[in-house]
């Protein structure tokens, strides 16, 4: 390591607050201003420790001054401990590390931060496509005379609902990313909505088209799923430099933990595990593509049902049988 030497103070997420820069050594760091690095934490010493060079010019050392809260690193005390670049050490509340000018930092990473994609553009489209999928939401349930009161109000509502989501996430872009970007969490949103409304409509065609019940028995897991892409992406909106396997593995423990809550519900509700017990959506019949069963086919069905339905009954103990069997 050689001079000049740098003290970076670091936050809890590892973001590097400040920066001192040290022309040589020793280099004595307290809450004393006669130190050349003043910690203002009252959880330090006033001289509490100083980085020297250790025994046959290897590296830094950093040992400590007699202080009661000690140099901690990786939970434990240590009185000395040799220094890397790397090495991230606790003096009372501070996080710290010390670095050579010698110490080597990785190429460049590449922009993708879509700087044309910022402000209000992306706030105006979230805001409409939120505003388009509760009111289409409202439509396609709707069951009374229309009233544009009723619409506008629930608009207003949901757009109050969407504007408080986006800003916690804009909060935790703040603190972790540095900047707010309420204009892309909206429209992570406002996508994400869109996308769920329209694998609602285009399930509910597919389950009445071909009779295929599974894209509404079990069509809230992929519901499910975009809305873990949604916190995927304002996940790496708040952190685009953090590894996405990370996210992925993070937003698949949710999916995971999601999905099996589903299933335990509907388990316990209606004793099965599908979301439906049976289509309940019914639509033009010139949406149909399944081939039509004759009357004779749903008779021998339900001729085949009844007999299954009498052996079941046949195999169960008669009433007198079991007031009988009480008794004994």
């Amino acid at each position: 390591m050689k001079a000049p030497y740098f003290v970076e103070l670091l936050s809890r997420n590892g973001d590097v607050l400040h920066r001192y820069r040290s022309e040589a050594l020793p280099l004595r760091i307290g809450r004393a201003y006669d130190n050349d690095i003043i910690l203002d934490d009252a959880h330090t010493a006033p001289h509490h420790a100083v980085v020297e060079q250790a025994e046959g010019d290897e590296g830094l050392v950093l040992r400590d001054l007699g202080s009661q809260n000690g140099i901690i690193f990786q939970g434990k005390r240590h009185h000395s401990l040799p220094l890397a670049g790397s090495t991230i050490v606790r003096l009372g509340h501070t996080r710290l590390r010390i670095r050579s000018a010698d110490f080597p930092v990785p190429e460049e990473v590449t922009d993708t931060t879509m700087h044309a994609w910022e402000g209000g553009a992306p706030a105006v489209a979230g805001l409409a496509l939120i505003a388009l999928f509760i009111g289409v939401e409202e439509a396609l349930s709707d069951t009374e005379s229309f009233q544009a009161i009723r619409y506008l109000l629930t608009i207003a509502s949901g757009l109050g609902a969407g504007l408080l989501w986006s800003a916690i996430w804009a909060v935790a872009n703040r603190l972790f990313g540095g900047h707010a970007r309420l204009g892309r969490h909206l429209f992570i949103l406002g996508a994400g909505l869109v996308v769920i409304g329209g694998w609602k409509v285009l399930s509910t065609v597919l389950a009445y088209a071909w009779s295929a019940e599974v894209f509404t028995r079990y069509g809230n897991h992929v519901t499910l799923l975009i809305g873990c892409g949604m916190v995927f992406f304002h996940l790496r909106t708040i952190r685009p430099h953090h590894p996405p396997r990370r996210i992925l593995a993070t937003c698949a423990v949710f999916m995971a933990l999601g999905s099996g809550l589903v299933l335990m519900s509907n388990l316990q509700t209606t004793g099965r595990l599908s979301d439906e017990l049976y289509m309940s959506v019914l639509m033009p019949p010139s949406l149909r593509q399944s081939p039509d069963h004759s009357v004779d086919d749903f008779f021998r069905q339900t001729g085949d049902l009844k007999r299954k339905v009498d052996a079941d009954r046949a195999r169960m103990p008669a009433d007198g049988e079991a007031d009988g069997d009480d008794e004994d």
